[in-house]
């Protein structure tokens, strides 16, 4: 028989810690061998995140959307808006890393790439994560922990961010949260939708 499918969408903004995502995803699909059900992945990645890992590079059962995408799917009234067909096809969303630009367009409603149309069309009845990463003095802006909280108080939820020493040389929080920290948090929500389909 047949696993069930548990498709879930990442996406991936312009921080450092997008060179982390092949990272993720291997650790997600390595989950598909332990439990009763797979993982189906999208990566949804922005012309930003493209500069820190390959999508080439990823597993071939994990399909890459981009900007591009989405304009070469639509070319006459009917055909599918990628950004839309995400959104319904998705059981789950996570962005990891949420960099800094992005959160402050998702918490204005702004969506000028396939990433934050995506969000701006989410299924709020379905769980959507964020992984902020950023370099502390962004973390520590005031405006920050307002984007923060207008994402928490719509229904999605935060992985928060770390202390270590970043990327430039700082140390302070900003970093993104562990991998193993993330997929457990999937895992978890996976397993209850799955193991309880009446929620």
């Amino acid at each position: 028989m047949d696993k069930k499918k548990f498709k879930l969408l990442v996406g991936a903004t312009g921080s450092v810690a997008a060179l982390k995502i092949p990272i993720l995803i291997d650790s997600l699909l390595e989950l598909n061998n332990k439990q009763q059900y797979i993982f189906e992945i999208y990566v949804v990645v922005t012309e930003h995140a493209k500069h820190f890992f390959e999508t080439s590079k990823l597993p071939a059962v994990v399909k890459i959307c981009d900007d591009a995408v989405e304009w070469i799917s639509w070319k006459n009234r009917g055909d599918p808006v990628v950004h839309i067909e995400l959104g319904k096809w998705a059981d789950m969303m996570i962005i990891a890393p949420l960099d800094a630009n992005t959160l402050a367009k998702m918490a204005q409603g702004l969506c000028d790439n396939l990433l934050t149309c995506t969000t701006r069309a989410w299924d709020m009845n379905k769980p959507l994560l964020f992984c902020p990463a950023m370099n502390t003095r962004m973390w520590e802006h005031p405006v920050t922990c307002k984007h923060i909280q207008t994402l928490k108080e719509w229904g999605h939820e935060e992985i928060p961010p770390i202390k270590k020493q970043l990327i430039c040389g700082d140390t302070g929080i900003g970093a993104m949260a562990e991998v193993t920290t993330i997929v457990d948090r999937i895992k978890s929500i996976a397993d209850d939708k799955v193991f309880n389909t009446s929620k």
